[in-house]
């Protein structure tokens, strides 16, 4: 029996744009989705998800993950929830080539499902990683992120990048720009996060990105712009000391960024009222930029703030259910002791 854990993120810069070639930073955080693997003696799978924001559910199959869970949740995060945990299965029988093995899982995570931290990702890296050591054939991280990223690929029909995966493998902030992937050496930034308890359809909603671009030109240039904010975000932290607290201008002119940012994103359809209401409410309440975070629809949103403003302004703001100080995770994937 192996634990890992894998972290979920936040995006500072870059979601959407990222599945067409242009780069993105996210930043890992301290909220985790924990995967326990223990090989059984038969093909079947087992698994038990405590929570995934789907109240719990117990399911086993052979072959298919057709028996699904009597739960009362959206059919599309019980689908999805379904679908990263078999492809991580299916990952973990190919990497360690034995295609009929068998497991007992169990799923437990901090991160809300399809808020936009990546909880599918964290999933998908932690259920690779325990259930190739359950098998005595624990991957290296590169090859880790790599089948994680493919686990996303074919449950997204093809929508996936590799930014959310290797991110919750490597840990830290990191840049990604198609199959271009690297660590980034950053200052600790102040991150906020709001939740509005929702989720958005990420299928959806990339593929309606998907629709704008191929029928606007300036569609298509958006998406450019939020890679040309990236490079440039990039570049503001390149040339920070990343052993020293970011200093006040540094801290504006990433929110000025992320602002931008998230006009753009707003523009493609990918907001909410919810994430816009809480967008604003953290604007107020002093923070220097704020922007959602991941598909959008719902979820989460992120923001820069050094005070204390933005958390306490979040907890009196219709709709958010949820807001925390959000720790960047340096580690990435790990093997818990239980």
């Amino acid at each position: 029996m192996t634990t890992a854990s894998a972290p979920g993120k936040v995006y500072l810069f870059g979601e959407h744009a990222v599945v067409y070639g242009e780069p993105a930073v996210p930043c890992a955080i301290e909220k985790r989705a924990t995967v326990t693997a223990e090989k059984r003696d038969d093909d079947h799978i087992r698994v038990e998800a405590a929570d995934l924001s789907l109240n719990g559910f117990v399911v086993e199959y052979a072959g298919s993950t057709a028996n699904r869970p009597d739960v009362d949740v959206p059919q599309p995060l019980l689908e999805a929830a379904m679908g990263y945990i078999d492809a991580a299965v299916q990952q973990a029988r190919q990497a360690a080539g034995v295609p009929d093995a068998g497991f007992d899982i169990t799923v437990e995570s901090e991160i809300p499902l399809g808020a936009g931290l990546g909880s599918s990702a964290a999933v998908v890296v932690a259920g690779i990683d325990a259930a190739t050591r359950a098998l005595g054939e624990p991957l290296e991280r590169t090859e880790l992120a790599e089948r994680a990223y493919r686990a996303e690929y074919d449950v997204q029909d093809g929508q996936a990048s590799r930014a959310d995966t290797f991110c919750s493998t490597m840990g830290g902030a990191v840049r990604v720009a198609g199959e271009d992937c690297t660590r980034l050496s950053t200052p600790t930034l102040p991150l906020v996060v709001g939740f509005d308890g929702g989720a958005g359809d990420t299928g959806k909603l990339v593929a309606g990105v998907r629709k704008l671009r191929e029928q606007y030109s300036f569609a298509a240039d958006t998406l450019e712009a939020i890679g040309d904010i990236v490079s440039t975000g990039e570049q503001l932290l390149a040339d920070a000391d990343p052993n020293a607290p970011p200093s006040d201008e540094l801290i504006a002119e990433l929110g000025d960024l992320m602002n931008i940012n998230h006009g753009l994103l707003s523009a493609l359809g990918v907001s909410s009222r919810s994430l816009d209401t809480m967008v604003w409410a953290a604007r107020e309440a002093g923070a220097e930029g704020a922007k959602l975070t991941g598909a959008g629809g719902g979820g989460c949103i992120v923001a820069l703030d050094q005070s204390d403003e933005t958390e306490t302004s979040l907890q009196y703001t219709p709709g958010c259910e949820n807001t925390f100080r959000a720790a960047l995770a340096e580690e990435g994937v790990r093997v818990e002791d239980v």
